[in-house]
């Protein structure tokens, strides 16, 4: 693919057998098969103190929040699985995303995040699939200047879902999450052509 797009991929979770670790390698693979370079980190190898703004005063930007702001500026694409706790996102999302929104000296606001384009999904063992977490994810994302796509793609009974080798068992939830980063990479493509 010529101008082969640069694409951040994560989960907002922790945990080592993740569903949405799972999931968002799922949407990665789709984007590397369209040409797509394609960088899947943890959060969990990138801890944060929670945000806290007299720490940031004392102590400046933690050195994984500099690590994290530094993958996001250098891809013009993410993909994000973000798990629902609570009807929303999780708090290592949330943190990692108010960690990355803080300017440097003589950096414009948002730096990170103005002009990415996402492409959002989730999974849970609940009926919805983690629906309503993908809600507040689109709003954070669209205040903090990311086109976030339209279509997003929510698994429900995540604990049944998943094939030992990470893939889904049904054949077309595989295919709609590896379109989704498919279509990521082709938009960005686009963009910039």
């Amino acid at each position: 693919m010529a101008n082969a797009p640069k694409i951040l991929a994560f989960a907002g979770s922790t945990r080592t057998d993740s569903y949405n670790k799972k999931l968002v390698k799922i949407a990665a693979a789709g984007a590397e098969a369209t040409g797509a370079q394609v960088t899947y980190i943890d959060l969990r190898e990138l801890p944060l103190p929670l945000f806290d703004e007299d720490l940031e005063a004392q102590q400046g930007l933690p050195e994984n929040a500099r690590k994290l702001k530094d993958l996001l500026m250098a891809h013009q694409g993410l993909l994000i699985a973000s798990p629902e706790y609570n009807s929303s996102l999780t708090a290592v999302l949330k943190n990692a995303i108010d960690w990355a929104s803080r300017p440097l000296p003589n950096e414009p606001p948002l730096a990170a995040f103005t002009g990415k384009v996402a492409a959002i999904m989730s999974a849970s063992p609940g009926g919805l699939g983690g629906l309503r977490g993908l809600v507040h994810l689109r709003a954070i994302l669209g205040n903090i200047k990311v086109l976030v796509l339209p279509d997003q793609i929510a698994v429900s009974k995540a604990h049944e879902a998943f094939n030992s080798d990470g893939s889904l068992k049904d054949h077309k939830q595989q295919e709609s999450i590896e379109k989704l980063g498919e279509n990521l990479a082709k938009i960005l493509s686009q963009i910039n052509s």
